[in-house]
């Protein structure tokens, strides 16, 4: 491939961490055996982390920015792919060791690269990117430890958000009663559209200095941490998972070891980025079957053009968006 590209990359300069849009060469771009012209990315949280340096993603300077991509193999040296193969890729250190998917063309290394399941296409896969690979891993791992409608409701934290968004509606399709907890009451009418059948709202909890506090819950999927999340396993009943997500509001946790002896409940961590192959698969045909949300659609509330990028990430930091950014790269047929 050759001539020059637009993108979307992270510099560091006289100690500022900034996003510019400019123009790269495949040459420019960190080695791998697959080159992939990009169709479509996504915005996630630490995306707005990476882009403005408020937290430590990038381990070196230039990166072009953006965790997921999806388009199709344009050059493969990796004999699983061809020319033409439509394809993604979430995690796998893009934005933190490789170039990202925020540029028309990216090269990655072959092991990272999923091939596109069936039902699925590079918009709607970006619709979903880490935010419902984070979402189905969750759910996932909680199935796999008991998890079930019978054991009460499931809370979701953070739930405007891409990942809670997505959660509530997978949940929900699943027969589990949702409980969405938000800072935003004015997002009511959205998140029961998405299937929450109850609100909490964050500003009236009332979380309790107790090792143990009454049991309301069958599990919960957090996306704050902090005390919300030490509140969450304190709150649930027998044997319910809190699968642990995110930081949004802290990275500390303050727990006993009570709810975990007395009453069973398991603390679940969930890693979106480093999942080896055959697991990162398995999560990928699970959205395209019976965790693919209903509400996609609606969940996807704005698109956005490479050339935009960089004022788009603040509002992440702000709390302000409300479900995933869509964001259109190129063309890829």
């Amino acid at each position: 491939m050759d001539g020059s590209f637009s993108a979307c990359r992270i510099h560091q300069r006289d100690g500022r961490i900034a996003p510019s849009i400019e123009r790269l060469s495949v040459s420019d771009l960190t080695p791998g055996q697959v080159l992939i012209r990009v169709a479509y990315s996504g915005i996630n949280y630490k995306d707005a982390l990476a882009a403005t340096g408020r937290g430590r993603i990038l381990r070196r300077f230039p990166l072009v920015g953006g965790i997921d991509l999806a388009g199709r193999v344009e050059e493969s040296s990796a004999p699983l792919y061809r020319p033409g193969d439509a394809v993604l890729v979430t995690g796998c250190g893009l934005s933190e060791t490789l170039d990202g998917g925020y540029a028309e063309y990216a090269r990655v290394p072959a092991e990272a690269v999923v091939p596109m399941p069936a039902g699925l296409s590079a918009a709607s896969s970006m619709a979903l990117g880490t935010a419902g690979f984070a979402a189905a891993r969750a759910i996932m791992r909680m199935e796999a430890n008991g998890q079930s409608p019978a054991l009460g409701p499931v809370v979701v934290t953070g739930a405007t958000g891409g990942v809670g968004s997505l959660a509530i509606d997978m949940l929900a399709a699943k027969g589990y009663e949702v409980v969405a907890l938000t800072g935003k009451p004015e997002a009511e009418a959205y998140l029961r559209q998405l299937g929450a059948k109850h609100l909490l709202l964050r500003g009236e909890l009332r979380l309790g200095t107790q090792p143990l506090e009454s049991a309301s819950w069958g599990g919960a999927i957090d996306n704050l941490g902090g005390e919300i999340l030490s509140w969450l396993i304190r709150t649930t009943h027998d044997l319910g998972n809190v699968a642990s997500v995110g930081l949004a509001a802290s990275a500390d946790l303050s727990l006993n070891v009570m709810p975990l002896i007395l009453r069973g409940v398991s603390l679940l961590g969930v890693n979106s980025t480093s999942c080896p192959r055959n697991l990162r698969l398995a999560v990928w045909a699970r959205l395209a079957s019976d965790l693919k949300p209903q509400h996609l659609d609606q969940i996807v509330t704005r698109q956005l053009a490479l050339a935009e990028l960089p004022s788009a990430f603040e509002g992440y930091l702000r709390g302000s968006v409300v479900g995933r950014t869509l964001v259109r790269i190129g063309d890829a047929g």
